[in-house]
């Protein structure tokens, strides 16, 4: 719909056109807000496209270029930050990274906030000793920084540690970020074991001392919901003409946090619509996890799956949690 003063005012996709042009004819039986919308609408613009699933993809492109008046609109969407460790140096780094997946490494996340990244990105200098700087202060160093000092790297900038045993900190460290706790843990421990028996006290100190932070981690980070690994679990709440959407990022079965998102336009509209519309919005420039689980069901859940599995290229199983350990989750959101 268009009208004089905002131009495009709302974007809507229908497969049977004349059924859905003629529902708005209904007058005083519409929602306020679809009232006020045909009011206002002076002119339609009709764009036809092969299949069900394009016409969706494009109108959720439209949505967020257009910002329509009358559409429910995620506000305040954001890209969310993930954990980098790159690829191409000789003595990889560990750093913060948004937006695309441009630079060789290895990327784990989304993580919900800074905060969470910061949080464990000094864990894993700690535990791992990896370096955070930047190439070119790399390059320049002749003696080590603060962070060795203070035991957060290896110092690798200064050759304290070899090339094959840097590459084995980077490995455990994205063993670690890929879930496999247990096996580093299981690692640490033999090699703590093994210095002991070979009367090495300070080495298997140092190995005692990485191996404490990561149960003190595993601890922390552990939850105790029965097959959740890699997951978005999606909650929407719906009062005093407010909707809130809640959503934790669960990835090798740790809690990366949660993020919380408002929607604009809601008015007359369902809870049902209303996740359809976030879920649109929220993917469209993020692929899903495998698992979405959600406290209700959206409208048009198949075109959905079926849109964004064209999108992406990869499947993701769509839960509405009836009777699990996951509803317990989703009533926390």
């Amino acid at each position: 719909g268009i009208n004089a003063e905002y131009g495009v005012i709302y974007v809507g996709k229908a497969k049977d056109l004349k059924k859905r042009v003629v529902s708005y004819t209904f007058g005083l039986k519409l929602p306020h807000r679809l009232q006020r919308m045909v009011s206002e609408t002076i002119s339609l613009e009709i764009v036809t496209t092969h299949t069900e699933t394009e016409a969706l993809l494009l109108e959720s492109n439209l949505i967020k270029k257009l910002q329509p008046h009358y559409n429910i609109l995620l506000k305040d969407d954001k890209s969310f930050p993930y954990i980098l460790i790159t690829k191409d140096h000789t003595y990889p780094r560990i750093d913060k990274h948004r937006g695309a997946h441009q630079q060789k490494g290895q990327y784990f996340g989304p993580f919900a906030s800074v905060a969470a990244v910061e949080e464990t990105m000094i864990l894993l200098q700690k535990v791992f000793l990896l370096r955070n700087c930047s190439d070119r202060f790399f390059e320049k160093r002749t003696r080590p920084c603060l962070q060795y000092h203070i035991k957060r790297c290896s110092a690798p900038c200064v050759h304290n540690i070899s090339q094959k045993d840097y590459a084995t900190l980077v490995k455990e460290a994205a063993a670690f970020l890929g879930g496999k706790t247990t096996t580093i843990q299981n690692y640490l421990a033999i090699r703590m074991n093994e210095a002991s028996h070979n009367l090495a006290y300070e080495e298997a100190a140092h190995y005692r001392d990485r191996l404490r932070l990561l149960t003190q981690i595993q601890a922390h980070q552990r939850i105790n919901v029965a097959k959740i690994r890699d997951a978005d679990v999606i909650a929407i709440v719906g009062e005093g003409g407010q909707t809130c959407v809640q959503i934790f990022f669960f990835r090798q079965g740790r809690n990366l946090g949660t993020a919380s998102f408002f929607l604009a336009h809601t008015d007359g509209s369902s809870l049902e619509d209303q996740t359809a519309a976030f879920l649109t919005q929220f993917y469209q420039d993020r692929a899903p996890a495998p698992t979405v689980l959600l406290s209700h069901k959206p409208t048009e859940l198949p075109l959905i799956r079926e849109a964004l599995q064209q999108k992406f290229g990869s499947r993701t199983s769509w839960e509405i949690p009836k009777a699990s350990a996951s509803v317990s989750w989703l009533s926390m959101l």
